[in-house]
C-alpha cells in the first residue's frame, strides 16, 4: 500500500455540516465529500488491523441459519457492543468520514438458505412464511417497543466531534414484503391475492414506523438513509405500477418523518429504477439516490439526470473497484470527481457498498485519491 499516503488519518478533520451542503446544494467542497453505505465485517477487521486496534467480533459465535429456521447467535454482552462500536466509530473517523452510518433491524422471522462460508445466508426467494391469511394471523409481529437502540445511543454519545449520525431501519418496505411473502409468491400474488400484499406492507410500516419514530429521537441524526433494493440490471423487480401502489407511499411517509426531523432522506437502491425516479424526486421527496453501476448507467449519467433536484451518491462502480489495478483505479476515481464533483450535490463513494470480497487495497485507494 505505499501510494496510499494519507490513510488512516492521523487528525481528521470531520464536518458533518459541510458534508450534508455538499449533498444537498450546488456547494462545491474543497475535496469531495466521503459517503459509504456498509462495510462488511472482514473489511472492518481489516481496517481495524490497520489502526492497530484488537478486533472484536460483536457475536461469540457464527451465525448458522437453516431454510425455515430463524437461529441467531447469543445476544453479546454490554461491555462486548461498546467495544465493538469503539471500533466501529474509529473507522469511520480516520477513514476520513463526516459521519457513522449504522442500521438495525427488529427481529423479522423469514426463511433462509445457508450461503457457504463466514456464516452467509441467503433470502429465500420461492417462499416466505406468509403465503395466506392464515400465516398473516399467526406470524409473530415483532414490535418495535422491543428493540435495542443501546448502540445507536453509545455511539451518538461517544463519537468526536464534527461526526454526525446517519442511521435507518435495516431493509427496505419491498425487501420485509419480499421476504415476508418470497419474491416468486409476491409476484403471483400481486395478481391473485393483492389484498394480502397489502395487509403485509400495511403491518410491516405499522410496525417499523414506530421503530423510526423512536430512532429519530436519538441525539446527533444528521440524516436517514434508507436502503430498500426496488430493480435489477434492466427494470423494477416488480412492476413500477404495484411499487407505485404498495411501497413509494412508504418511502413517502418515512421521509415525511425526517423532514418533520429537519433533516434529509437518502435512498440505496439497487438496480434500473428511471421509471420511478419521478416519483421518488417529486412524490416521495427523497434528497439523495445511492447505489449505481456502470453497466446500467455510469454516475455520471445520473449526475447529469438528476443532479439539479437531488445528490448523488457513491458512483465507483463495485466491478471496478474489485478488479482494477490500483493504478488503474486511481484515475477511474478521479474521473468521476472531476466529472461529478462540479455543481455540488454530490459525495464520492463505492456504487453499492464495501463487501469482502474488494481488495482492502482498492478500498483505500479510492478513498486516499478523494482525500488528494
Amino acid at each position: 500500500m505505499s501510494e496510499i499516503q494519507l490513510l488512516p488519518l492521523a487528525k481528521p478533520q470531520p464536518d458533518y455540516r459541510e458534508f450534508i451542503q455538499a449533498v444537498t446544494t450546488d456547494y462545491e467542497p474543497r475535496r469531495p465529500r466521503l459517503v459509504e453505505y456498509l462495510m462488511n465485517p472482514p473489511i472492518q477487521k481489516a481496517i481495524m488491523a490497520l489502526l492497530d486496534r484488537p478486533w472484536v467480533d460483536i457475536n461469540d459465535h457464527p451465525i448458522h441459519e437453516q431454510r425455515g429456521d430463524d437461529t441467531k447467535p447469543a445476544p453479546a454482552g454490554q461491555d462486548r457492543v461498546k467495544a465493538y462500536y469503539d471500533n466501529f466509530i474509529q473507522m469511520w473517523y480516520r477513514l476520513g468520514y463526516d459521519f457513522v452510518r449504522m442500521e438495525l433491524a427488529m427481529d423479522f422471522p423469514r426463511y433462509h438458505r445457508p450461503g457457504g462460508d463466514q456464516g452467509r445466508t441467503y433470502s429465500e426467494t420461492a417462499r416466505g412464511p406468509i403465503q395466506s391469511w392464515e400465516d398473516f394471523e399467526k406470524y409473530p409481529w415483532p414490535t418495535w417497543t422491543d428493540a435495542d437502540f443501546f448502540p445507536y445511543e453509545y455511539v451518538a454519545k461517544t463519537m468526536p466531534d464534527g461526526l454526525g449520525l446517519i442511521c435507518c431501519h435495516a431493509a427496505g418496505p419491498l425487501e420485509w414484503v419480499d421476504m415476508l411473502m418470497g419474491y416468486e409468491f409476491l409476484c403471483i400474488a400481486l395478481y391473485e391475492q393483492p389484498d394480502l400484499v397489502r395487509a403485509v406492507a400495511d403491518k410491516v410500516e405499522s410496525v417499523v414506523s414506530g421503530y423510526i419514530d423512536r430512532l429519530l429521537q436519538v441525539p446527533r441524526i444528521i440524516a436517514y438513509f434508507q436502503g430498500d433494493d426496488m430493480g435489477f440490471r434492466t427494470g423494477t423487480l416488480i412492476g413500477p405500477d404495484p411499487l407505485r401502489q404498495y411501497i413509494l407511499p412508504i418511502h413517502k411517509r418515512y421521509a415525511a418523518k425526517a423532514h418533520a426531523k429537519g433533516i434529509p432522506y437518502f435512498l440505496h437502491s439497487c438496480g434500473q429504477i428511471h421509471d420511478i425516479m419521478p416519483d421518488l424526486i417529486n412524490d416521495v421527496k427523497i434528497d439523495a439516490k445511492h447505489s449505481v453501476e456502470d453497466a446500467i448507467d455510469p454516475v455520471q449519467e445520473w449526475k447529469r439526470r438528476y443532479g439539479q433536484k437531488i445528490g448523488i451518491l457513491g458512483g465507483v462502480d463495485i466491478d471496478k473497484l474489485t478488479r482494477l489495478s490500483p493504478a488503474d483505479l486511481r484515475k477511474y476515481v478521479r474521473q468521476i470527481i472531476d466529472d461529478c464533483a462540479p455543481g455540488g450535490h454530490f459525495a464520492l463513494g463505492s456504487g453499492n457498498s464495501i463487501p469482502d470480497y474488494i481488495p482492502v487495497e482498492n478500498y483505500l485507494t479510492m478513498l486516499d485519491e478523494a482525500l488528494r
